[in-house]
């Protein structure tokens, strides 16, 4: 361990490995609101963080468990609900003005065509303006559940239950997640077609 006359202890939260503060230090100098994505076992978070001399204060608000909202049967934290949810995300931090973003993945590694990457797309999408490279994002057949369809579709019926019973007690054929993906972004999108409501949900 390091040591010496020189040597100064790191802040706590660089030793549990919780910021780098390094690379927090040029997200808060840029003075433009944060897209902050966590993916956790269960759901995708998306905020818009402002960091304020007392501390960083969420102004914006979405998780995935939301999109149940607007008819989602599907995973909670697959590349698809990361995209609805970044989606959602934006549509909300529209409604209360707020245009632009600069993204934060924390210590997430910035591996192209993740689900952070995702989440960043349907932020996009719905209409902040993010700085970004395209070539970061999953592709769209991707983000539609495409894959997903195929996969279930070479299955034999045993294996389809098995894998997918979840999905079916719900009343969702997996070759539709293309097109129900469609219908639950039609849904959010709707929601807060001329000037709905939603944003006081945030």
């Amino acid at each position: 361990m390091a040591h010496g006359p020189r040597y100064s202890v790191p802040y706590r939260r660089r030793r549990e490995g919780k910021t780098n503060y390094h690379k927090r230090r040029k997200l808060v100098m840029s003075r433009k609101p944060r897209l902050v994505v966590r993916i956790s076992n269960k759901l995708v978070r998306a905020h818009i963080v402002e960091a304020k001399p007392g501390g960083d204060r969420t102004i914006v608000r979405a998780d995935s468990r939301e999109l149940k909202k607007y008819g989602r049967k599907g995973s909670l934290k697959n590349t698809s609900a990361a995209y609805l949810t970044g989606f959602l995300l934006g549509l909300k931090a529209l409604q209360k003005g707020y245009t632009e973003a600069i993204l934060d993945i924390g210590l997430h590694s910035p591996t192209h065509h993740s689900r952070v990457f995702a989440a960043l797309k349907g932020a996009i999408d719905a209409g902040l303006n993010i700085p970004h490279n395209p070539i970061v994002f999953p592709d769209e057949s991707r983000i539609r559940g495409e894959h997903v369809a195929q996969y279930y579709e070479s299955l034999d019926e045993e294996e389809r239950k098995r894998r997918f019973g979840l999905y079916l007690r719900r009343g969702l054929e997996p070759t539709k997640l293309p097109e129900h993906f469609e219908e639950v972004k039609k849904k959010i999108e709707g929601a807060f077609a001329y000037g709905g409501s939603e944003a006081s949900n945030a």
